[in-house]
């Protein structure tokens, strides 16, 4: 098989090459799946730039996302032609992910595509749509119709997933990014308000304007974003991309009564992440994916992951295997 290798030497020098590799035998309790398209995160970006915090052990294959058919399984619950997802947990990480043509990863890592959902569908949403899924499902508690849905970081895959998601959903969004250029994208994910900086204010709470936020950056732009979340308001955080820090008081949360959750989707319980993907696989299925991805080869990543590290990203690349 080939696959995508990522090298660090003593000196800190990366190196990232396309190499042949024989797949690994699965073990018992583990499957063997031939990938049919992977997709390319932030998290990957950094694994293949040779990050300790999310890689340990070199050389690696990154790739945290795979949608393929099953080779060799040791469980009864999957069978050799059966169509499946893997998505997070430790693929990519410390286990070899799916940068390459075959993957073995434990079967409880593991579920069965939806009948409504092609693989590349699958990985066209991949952890991004699974994460907006996530975030969508908690703020749901909220009145989301009375008013816009405040997204950050727009333009990423988590963001764009949710704008289109929320969209099919008939809700209202609001954008939020640092990118002025980006306003025409943004629109066209149905985003009906595009914000590119917060007026900055010493004070705890300001006025309410919308009904719920799904933050992927951090720092002060979440601050800024719970000030703004109206009563019995919520917000979503599942990134840190600008900072992992972000100052505020008690106020959002006992003069307003807004609740904050945070998303977590690499060990999400296999029950919620099964109920989701039956979800985008049907009323929540964003109409327009291919809009807002774009597909390369393994070949083509090299330039996608200096793009996504550079910030300039723009929607999902699938990586066709």
């Amino acid at each position: 098989m080939i696959r995508l290798s990522v090298s660090l030497s003593e000196s800190g020098q990366v190196t990232r090459q396309i190499e042949n590799a024989e797949p690994k035998e699965p073990a018992d309790g583990e499957i063997l799946v031939k990938v049919a398209y992977s997709g390319l995160n932030y998290k990957d970006a950094l694994s293949a730039s040779g990050n300790k915090g999310i890689s340990r052990f070199y050389p690696h294959t990154p790739g945290i996302d795979a949608a393929g058919e099953v080779v060799i399984s040791t469980r009864a619950e999957f069978k050799q032609g059966d169509r499946v997802i893997v998505t997070g947990f430790d693929l990519g990480m410390n286990t070899k992910g799916s940068f390459a043509e075959y993957i073995t990863v434990p079967a409880a890592w593991t579920l069965h595509l939806p009948e409504e959902m092609s693989l590349k569908e699958a990985m066209m949403l991949g952890t991004a749509g699974l994460t907006a899924a996530m975030s969508i499902d908690k703020i749901l508690s909220s009145d989301l119709r009375s008013g816009p849905v405040i997204i950050s970081g727009a333009t990423g895959g988590v963001g764009s997933m949710g704008l289109l998601i929320l969209k099919k959903l008939g809700i209202e969004t609001a954008a939020y990014s640092r990118r002025p250029e980006t306003a025409t994208y943004l629109r066209s994910l149905g985003a009906k308000e595009i914000l590119h900086a917060w007026e900055e204010s010493p004070k705890p709470l300001l006025k309410g304007l919308y009904s719920a936020g799904i933050d992927t950056v951090g720092g002060p732009v979440l601050e800024n974003m719970l000030k703004h979340i109206r009563p019995y308001g919520a917000l979503a955080i599942c990134g840190m991309a600008l900072s992992p820090r972000f100052t505020t008081t008690v106020y959002p949360f006992i003069l307003r009564g807004i609740s904050l959750y945070g998303i977590e989707s690499a060990e999400a319980p296999m029950a919620w992440r099964k109920t989701l993907w039956n979800r985008l696989a049907t009323e929540w299925k964003p109409d327009g994916l291919e809009s807002i991805c774009r597909t390369v080869r393994l070949e083509g990543l090299e330039a996608e992951i200096q793009k996504m590290l550079a910030g300039k990203a723009l929607g999902r690349v699938v990586v066709e295997i």
